[in-house]
């Protein structure tokens, strides 16, 4: 079993590793997080916003004050990174995008999934284009769909892949990612998870032997990909379930 005692913060991705995509986390997997609370710095770093990963994650954890001192939500991809302090979320930083750029890209994706052929389908859950302020986010059936429904959808992200190829003709000053069962993450150049992996290691002084990131989608076009590029130590998991076992070993050794 590997040691983990030297690591001082566990970065997670959260649907796919976490929880199922757009889910909360079950029960054991927040009862493991807490054990690892106690002792050690915890980050979720996600394509979601802020309220959505305080609701699969942060309501679902039984949280003292040095617990959730030890935990940081880093949204839409890293885009923006909050810490708890004097009780409440501080925002460290939120790089936002300005009315033009919002507009351009969803202009931009419009078009391009015109000339992909995508089809809005006759039932959707929730927005298709959402506008997260930082982040602009597409999702094929709606950021609520049903997550049988969602797995269907685009299994081989054959028809994500085309679009994203034409919307980086159109756009390629913009950050262009496939994340989840359905979705597409656009950012400002730049800004994806290596950048909320710099970031980590700015506000906390730490070097890359210091940090675990773990996740679901390390493969080349996956949208945890860009971590390889800071050099910190990843962990490749396949669901939540492979998750679990790796929570545990970090538990058992630090």
């Amino acid at each position: 079993m590997k040691n983990y005692e030297t690591k001082e913060i566990f970065v997670f991705d959260l649907d796919g590793t976490l929880a199922e995509s757009k889910s909360n986390i079950d029960k054991e997997t927040a009862t493991l997080l807490e054990k690892i609370l106690t002792k050690k710095k915890i980050a979720v770093i996600s394509g979601g916003t802020f309220s959505q990963i305080k609701k699969a994650v942060v309501s679902k954890l039984n949280l003292n004050q040095k617990k959730i001192s030890n935990l940081s939500i880093l949204p839409t991809s890293g885009s923006s990174f909050f810490q708890y302090e004097n009780k409440k979320w501080k925002k460290i930083y939120s790089q936002k995008l300005s009315k033009e750029e919002m507009e351009k890209i969803i202009g931009n994706l419009r078009k391009s999934l015109s000339e992909a052929g995508y089809k809005k389908p006759r039932t959707t859950y929730g927005e298709i284009i959402e506008n997260r302020k930082t982040q602009i986010t597409f999702s094929g059936l709606g950021q609520k769909a049903p997550l049988e429904a969602k797995l269907a959808w685009d299994p081989q992200r054959t028809l994500r892949k085309k679009i994203v190829k034409l919307f980086e003709k159109l756009s390629p000053d913009f950050e262009t990612r496939i994340g989840g069962s359905t979705s597409i993450d656009i950012n400002k150049k730049g800004l994806d998870k290596s950048f909320g992996i710099e970031q980590i290691k700015r506000v906390f002084d730490l070097g890359n032997s210091q940090i675990l990131f773990v996740g679901d989608a390390l493969f080349p076009g996956g949208n945890d990909y860009a971590v390889k590029k800071t050099k910190v130590e990843t962990l490749s998991v396949k669901d939540p379930e492979e998750t679990k076992k790796y929570l545990r070993e970090i538990i058992d050794s630090i």
